[in-house]
């Protein structure tokens, strides 16, 4: 297709033992012409490695905040300074596998259009670099908006696997024919809220089943952390999709059940919150005050107490988790494995 010129956004904080191969891995793809990085208030020498990892092309620009912004405040900063027509997401600790983007670009039916993704532990990530990734066939098919709402309720006791986590290449034109950016009032499922807002105007997301982008797995990720409040505001964030003009009907069942899904989450985070800072009696007063804290408080507490029991009827034993998975299942190619 014509226009394959793509600009790679990058928000990084306290990423210096990851960012380089971040940033060499989009470098190595022709398909980039842009790569804008923007250090958020990072402690350790992220801005410094970023910048010590220009191959010289004028390809990349490298910011910095001097005050933490989060996530999405750093996007849309680095989507501003940036031209290309297509942008493409690369969190700090992952990286592109070769040949991604001429894959993901091969054809004009989408406004995003994301591949799969291959989560490895920090220890494995050798592995990947050497290419022993699963050759899937890219099975193209198109997500509609219920059915990527509903692949980001997780189960309990089930590996994470929403459909947020996908890197999508985005149409610049799409997104600032219809005013989108990243919502700066989230710094958890920031991701979602935009794919979904993208979607329910008509955006048409194409998703193919070989896999192009590494995402690590770290105990310390600042992607797994998030405050109660981050559950309260994503809640949120689901009410304001509900509240635009125009929505079709049909889509508000899946939305509201998104958003009970993550409001319950946090009706339980903030009464156990309140349980450890103020006593049991604030935390019941909290449970007490409507039927749907009552509900949710009393569901997740019951399931906390069963999951060392469900953990111990579970059919894996322990520490034999594979050290690397697909977000999504996929037919091996012909080539089968590299």
């Amino acid at each position: 297709m014509s226009g394959t010129n793509v600009c790679v956004i990058i928000a990084a904080r306290n990423a210096a033992e990851t960012i380089t191969t971040a940033i060499t891995s989009a470098l190595l793809e022709p398909e980039v012409s842009e790569i804008v990085v923007v250090d958020d208030a990072s402690t350790d020498a992220t801005e410094a490695m970023a910048r010590a990892t220009d191959d010289g092309s004028g390809r990349l620009l490298v910011l910095r905040l001097d005050v933490n912004r989060g996530p999405s405040f750093a996007r849309n900063m680095a989507i501003r300074q940036s031209r290309a027509p297509l942008i493409s997401i690369l969190d700090a600790d992952d990286f592109f596998l070769p040949g991604r983007f001429a894959r993901l670009v091969a054809s004009d039916d989408w406004e995003l259009v994301a591949d799969n993704i291959v989560f490895v532990e920090h220890a494995s990530v050798r592995d990947v670099l050497s290419g022993r990734v699963a050759h899937f066939d890219a099975d193209p098919t198109h997500l509609d908006v219920t059915q990527f709402i509903a692949g980001n309720i997780s189960s309990r006791g089930a590996r994470r696997g929403e459909l947020g986590f996908l890197k999508p290449v985005m149409r610049r034109a799409m997104l600032e024919a219809h005013g989108l950016h990243y919502d700066e009032q989230l710094r958890l499922g920031e991701d979602y809220a935009l794919y979904a807002e993208a979607m329910l105007k008509g955006a048409r997301f194409k998703l193919i089943r070989s896999c192009g982008y590494c995402a690590i797995v770290r105990p310390n990720s600042l992607s797994g952390q998030h405050r109660t409040e981050d559950l309260r505001r994503l809640a949120d964030a689901d009410l304001r999709l509900l509240a635009q003009a125009g929505l079709a009907t049909a889509h508000r069942p899946i939305l509201r059940r998104h958003e009970r899904h993550v409001r319950d989450k946090y009706r339980l985070r903030h009464f156990l919150d309140l349980k450890a800072a103020n006593g049991l009696s604030s935390a019941m007063a909290f449970a007490f005050a409507s039927p749907a804290n009552l509900g949710a408080v009393a569901k997740g507490v019951t399931l906390d107490k069963l999951e060392p029991l469900r953990l111990a009827l579970s059919s894996a034993p322990k520490g034999c988790e594979p050290s690397t998975r697909y977000l999504m299942p996929g037919t091996a190619s012909a080539g089968g494995s590299a």
